[in-house]
Parts: structure tokens; C-alpha cells; sequence
């Protein structure tokens, strides 16, 4: 039942058509279904049957009762919160899904919010668990009269025996061969032939069970050093770029926007009845160089930080909630720092919410400005901080007094669910197809009204401007709602009177925004980075990778897709073929095996460097 409603509520984007389809994932689903009952039940099975008669009495019945129908509707509960945070996070709920709101202050605000948000699921809920107690209420333990006490205790111990391997056989998958491990979330992909069915396949007890207190992160020694170094080549150097004065650096984080919602990005995509909502941002796209096949590496606000800012992506066990995110972290901030430039990291929300501050103070930015910064909650939205255009106001006086050169990240907010905009503005924006669309349209004048005010500043005319977003968020049109297209973002570079203009169809990724500010700002000594400068005439390969969900990976180049379960790949997909339908591995070729390898190295120089705290330069 709970994975019919999974698909209800989330068919657009696991895609699920017909009931032979839907059969099928649910066979397939079956000894993970088995295997979450079992963790979720096991005291409750083996308080069942110990051989132990008193047990059967009323008041032991009733605490037998609480311990079935507490992890229960524990569990249940998740499963229906995931119904509707999958639509946000896109993969099954983890172990760390705490993490969103674990720095916010205004939990309470937040939880009462989603609760009427979704208020339709919080009845189904409960309607689902009163079910559940009446249908529980109707078995009836009676209270055994043994005869002979030796074949009770030598029956019951048989049946201790048989239940606990029965468990045991449950929650590994199915079977105790030695030749198979437990199943994990890797195994939801086994027999599919489009990988975002791992998702109705899996279920969130499941998931959240297996990935909780799990650290992902393991070192590996496949490929050797030499490999690493001349093909993966994680250690970068450019020269090409020179300016008369170093430039000043802005770099705009728009909270949610994918650039679905951004028209100058999808003017050659063709798609049918196609709307734009950033008027401003399309008309600073024709003075811009802007890049219509950019991918976001993160999944979530949090995630985004060291993706964009330091190239490195979030996978299963989030970079940011993992135990090396303290380490020295080579960055866009560090290298900033070495060349002398100030260095200020802004937004809107409550201090500390996100941990974003903390993260700016381990990327070491000298200056943080947030909500007590700005010192006015006349301006506050009421969940998450000051609305866009009053903070960006600041944003320019705070910049304004800045001494040149300097870096600036400013990521916006309040195109956040709930989806609000302040009271004058209503109705001035086109409300769209989405709720978050009218938020699209007042993010996007907010940028216009900055803008404006900058034009007669000092700093502006040296200043480049990077724009790109956190992750992808509420998708309508079908082109933006393939598999691929989750992680679909905008990325534009603008200089006034620059010769950064047109239009770049390369693959890029936030990965090749940490090496293109390096080239920008004149960093000539070599840095860490998986990423390309997008700006380079090295003619360097393009590469991307993101976490896919079910324990897999999606990598792309020029050439292919590619699926990856951590050792191998499981599939390989033409670039066009954007929702994963037909699976070319039969045919693999020389293009597709180095894109296999290519991810299998990247995987374990990720891992390895992060696990060996090597996330920094240093020459041998």
C-alpha cells in the first residue's frame, strides 16, 4: 500500500505507467519490503515467541503491543514524509534526512508549516495507522494451558530457533548464501531497465535503516597513482587569463532555480508552450556567456556550498554531514585569501541556519552577513529569513564598502518552499504552472532592482558575475522532467564590456566553477580540482557526476551517460537520451569504457583524498 501511494504522489517523476509495471517493481521490492520488516520488528517477533507463558498474560500483551506499534509508526510515518520530501530531494529518505532542518532555530514554525502544507497526507496517515490498530485489535492471544513442560520449553526454543533465522534470513534479502552479502540499496537496480524505478522498488524504512550513522566514505586502491595524475588529472593549472586589475568576483547562488525557469537557457530546446519567468536574467543572458547544458553536483542548499565554492560534490553520505568536513578545504575562498581579496559570504536566513555559516568559517571567508547583519525583521518572511529584494539592497551597501578586489557569494532565499512573496508584490509576478514560478519572477526582479543600484558604483564596472543555482526544484514541462534533467541548473558568466558573451553548449557542471574563477582571477600556482575552466583553451575534457539514488552514480562527458553502482557501470545511455530508456551497455565501446573509468578514478580519488585529509594542494 505505501508504495502505491509513493507513485501517486510522485508518478511524474518515477514514471510509472501501467500495472504490469507497477507489479513487477513491487515483486522486485518484495525482499527489501521483508528485509525492513525485519529490522523494524525484530524485538517485537522475539518478545513474541519466547517460551515464556506469563507472557501471555494482559499486561505483557499490552507492553508486546507498544513495542510492535512504536517502531512501526515510527517507520510509517517516515514513509509518508517521504512522499512528499522526495519530490524535493529526489531519492529515497536517507539516514541524514534530519540534516535540513537540524541547524534552523525556528523548527517548530517549520514542522506546524509542512503539517498544513500537507495536510492531506497527515490524514491519510492517520486513517492509515487507525486501520491498522483495528485490524491489530482483532487477534486474540489466549493464555496457554501447558500439560507437559518439557515439550513446551523444547517446542518454544524450536520456534525461538526457526524465528531468529527466519530474521536473519529476512533482513540480509532472502537466503544465508555465503556467496551473497546483505542486500544494500545497490541491489534495487538489479533487473531494471530504467534506474529511477530503484526508487518504487526501495522503500524508506529500508533506506533510512540501512544509511543511518553509515559513513559511505571507504578508500580504495584499484587504479594506481599514475592513472589518477594523467587521466583523471585532479590537479589543475592556468595562465591564460590576464587583467590589468584583478577583478572583483560576485557569485549568485539562486535558491531552487533550475533552468527550466530561465528562458535565454532553453530558447533552442523547442519545448512546447514554453514560458519564461526571469525577464531580467534572460535579458543580462544576451551580454552574458551562458551555458544551456550546466548540472548542479548537489542536491540540496547545504550540499551546494562545497560543490559550487570547492568542487566537491555530495554523495550518498553528504560531504558537509560527513566526519572529514572539518578538514582544510582548498577552495575558491582560499585562493581568493592567498591573492588578497576580501572575501564575504551573504544570505538572508537566521545565522547559522543550514550550517552555512559554519561552513563559510571552515572555507575561511573573512566577513559572514546574515539576518542579525541586516538588523531589520520588518523585512523577515516568517520561516526562512529577509526576502530577496531588501537583502540584496544590502548586499550592495555592504559591498559598497568594500576595498577592491574582493569576493562576494550571495545566495538568495525566497524562492523556498512555501513558495511566498511579500504582500506588495502580489500579483505583479506570473503566477505560472507552479507555485514556485511567482517566486522565480520576484527573485528575478530582485537581481534587476540590484542591478540598478549598482551601476553608479565604484566597483561594479571590474566586477564578473557568476550566476548559478543550489539544485533544480518543481519541474513542468515534460523535457524537465527526465531522469537526467533533475539536476538540470543555469550557470551564466557576465563582465561588463568583456568579451564574455554568447553561447557555450559544452557540458559544465558546478565543478568548473571552482577552476574558472582560478583562471579569472589570475591564481597561477596549481590547485585541486575535478572540474574545468570553462574559460580555458586547454581543450580539457568535460566531466560530471551526481549521486543517483538506489546506491548508484549518473556520470556524463561529451559522449555518453553513464550509471555507476560504485565498481562498474550498469548502464550507458546517449546524451539524448535524457530519462534513461534504453540501455546501450550490449554495445559498449572504447568512448563508453573510459567514461567507466573515468568515474571509477574520480570515485576513488574523492573518496581517498577526503578520507586522508589531501583536499588541499601541496607539491611532493
Amino acid at each position: 500500500m505505501l508504495r502505491v501511494l509513493f507513485v501517486i504522489f510522485n508518478n511524474d517523476i518515477v514514471q510509472v505507467y501501467d500495472f504490469e509495471s507497477f507489479s513487477y517493481l513491487s515483486i522486485l521490492g518484495l525482499r527489501f519490503d521483508s528485509s525492513a520488516i525485519a529490522y523494524s520488528n525484530v524485538l517485537f517477533i522475539f518478545f513474541s515467541v519466547l517460551p515464556l507463558s506469563f507472557l501471555r498474560i494482559k499486561k505483557h500483551q499490552f507492553f508486546s503491543t507498544l513495542i510492535y506499534f512504536i517502531p512501526n509508526s515510527f517507520f510509517l510515518m517516515l514513509n509518508f514524509i517521504d512522499f512528499a520530501y522526495y519530490r524535493f530531494n529526489l531519492n529515497r529518505m536517507m539516514g541524514n534526512f534530519l540534516e535540513s532542518i537540524s541547524q534552523e532555530n525556528n523548527k517548530v514554525v517549520l514542522i506546524f508549516h509542512f503539517l498544513y502544507r500537507y495536510l492531506n497526507l497527515v490524514l491519510i496517515f492517520f486513517l492509515f495507522l487507525l486501520i491498522w490498530i483495528g485490524l491489530y485489535r482483532l487477534v486474540k492471544v489466549r493464555k496457554e494451558k501447558i500439560e507437559n513442560n518439557k515439550m513446551y520449553y523444547l517446542s518454544s526454543i524450536f520456534g525461538l530457533l526457526i524465528s531468529s533465522a527466519l530474521i536473519v534470513m529476512m533482513a540480509r534479502g532472502g537466503d544465508f548464501k555465503k556467496s551473497t552479502r546483505p542486500i544494500t540499496l545497490i541491489d534495487s537496480m538489479d533487473n531494471l531497465s530504467r534506474p529511477v524505478h530503484s526508487d518504487v522498488v526501495l522503500n524508506s524504512t529500508f533506506t533510512i535503516i540501512r544509511t543511518w550513522g553509515k559513513n559511505s566514505f571507504e578508500k580504495s586502491s584499484r587504479f594506481n597513482d599514475f592513472e589518477i595524475t594523467n587521466q583523471l588529472k585532479p590537479i589543475k593549472n592556468y595562465n591564460e587569463i590576464q587583467f590589468v586589475k584583478k577583478p572583483n568576483i560576485v557569485i549568485f547562488i539562486i535558491e531552487s532555480m533550475g533552468r527550466e525557469y530561465w528562458g535565454e537557457l532553453n530558447k533552442n530546446r523547442n519545448i512546447k508552450n514554453f514560458k519564461s519567468f526571469t525577464p531580467f536574467l534572460d535579458s543580462l543572458s544576451k551580454q552574458s556567456l551562458i551555458f544551456p547544458n550546466a548540472f548542479a553536483t548537489s542536491r540540496k542548499s547545504i550540499h551546494a556550498m562545497p560543490s559550487i565554492l570547492a568542487g566537491v560534490p555530495s554523495f550518498e553520505t553528504a560531504y558537509t554531514s560527513s566526519y572529514y568536513s572539518r578538514q582544510k578545504l582548498e577552495s575558491i575562498v582560499s585562493i581568493s585569501n592567498a591573492l588578497g581579496y576580501d572575501t564575504s559570504f551573504l544570505h538572508g536566513a537566521e545565522n547559522g541556519s543550514m550550517g552555512f555559516q559554519g561552513f563559510a568559517n571552515i572555507l575561511g571567508y573573512d566577513n559572514y552577513y546574515g539576518r542579525d547583519e541586516f538588523n531589520d525583521d520588518s523585512e523577515y518572511d516568517g520561516f526562512w529569513g529577509i526576502w530577496d529584494e531588501p537583502f540584496l539592497q544590502f548586499s550592495k551597501s555592504t559591498l559598497d564598502n568594500k576595498n577592491q578586489p574582493f569576493l562576494a557569494t550571495i545566495f538568495t532565499i525566497t524562492s523556498h518552499e512555501p513558495y511566498i512573496i511579500p504582500d506588495k508584490f502580489k500579483g505583479m509576478f506570473d503566477k505560472g504552472y507552479l507555485p514556485i514560478h511567482k517566486c522565480i519572477g520576484y527573485t528575478d526582479y530582485s537581481i534587476r532592482q540590484f542591478f540598478k543600484s549598482i551601476e553608479k558604483s565604484s566597483w561594479f564596472e571590474n566586477t564578473i558575475f557568476i550566476f548559478t543555482s543550489d539544485h533544480a526544484n518543481q519541474s513542468y514541462f515534460e523535457y524537465y522532467q527526465s531522469t537526467v534533467n533533475r539536476f538540470a541548473t543555469p550557470l551564466l558568466i557576465y563582465k561588463k564590456n568583456s568579451d564574455f558573451k554568447g553561447l557555450d553548449n559544452r557540458l559544465a557542471s558546478h565543478l568548473d566553477i571552482y577552476p574558472t574563477v582560478a583562471e579569472l582571477i589570475g591564481y597561477k600556482k596549481p590547485f585541486r580540482s575535478w572540474g574545468r575552466s570553462l574559460l580555458s583553451s586547454k581543450n580539457e575534457s568535460a566531466f560530471t557526476i551526481n549521486y543517483f539514488g538506489g546506491g548508484a552514480y549518473v556520470s556524463m562527458d561529451e559522449n555518453f551517460i553513464c550509471v555507476y553502482d560504485g565498481s562498474k557501470a550498469i548502464g550507458f545511455y546517449d546524451l539524448s537520451d535524457l530519462n534513461l530508456e534504453k540501455n546501450l551497455i550490449q554495445n559498449k565501446n572504447h568512448e563508453m569504457e573510459s567514461l567507466e573509468k573515468k568515474t571509477g578514478l574520480f570515485l576513488q580519488d574523492y573518496f581517498n583524498r577526503i578520507i586522508n585529509n589531501n583536499m588541499y594542494y601541496s607539491p611532493k
